[in-house]
């Protein structure tokens, strides 16, 4: 009777915490950031960034990886998801040889984006490395 209690109560207790999250809750802005960019990136694509940054910085260390997560940090406050992706998408396919790569390469969509997230990059650089 006392095990059949203590699981009843023991699912109760973990279904009252599941009934109170809330999975659509949209996350608060920090000071001065608007909304809709406070973390609207998912975190697939920041642990890719991460990965990615760790590498090219020599390696996962704290500091590397700290500064890696502070740099997308930084670019999410400047570009949206969608953005972000998008000027992603835009570097990588103008390497693409011959007509195929125009509309990646010439577009003004693309070199607007691109430089936005080249500058953003930057920025970001700066703030979170030390050197």
């Amino acid at each position: 009777m006392k095990n059949s209690l203590f699981s009843t109560l023991a699912v109760l207790a973990l279904l009252s915490g599941c009934a109170s999250t809330q999975e659509n809750a949209k996350p608060e802005a920090a000071a001065g950031e608007p909304a809709a960019l406070a973390n609207d990136y998912p975190t697939r694509d920041r642990v890719e960034y991460v990965l990615e940054c760790v590498a090219k910085h020599g390696g996962l260390t704290y500091i590397s990886q700290y500064a890696c997560g502070c740099k997308i940090d930084k670019i999410a406050e400047k570009l949206s998801f969608s953005e972000y992706e998008s000027a992603k998408t835009f570097t990588q396919m103008q390497k693409t040889p011959g007509e195929a790569g125009a509309a990646f390469r010439d577009a003004k969509q693309s070199k607007d984006l691109r430089t936005r997230l080249k500058d953003a990059e930057a920025e970001a650089e700066k703030a979170c490395f030390v050197n």
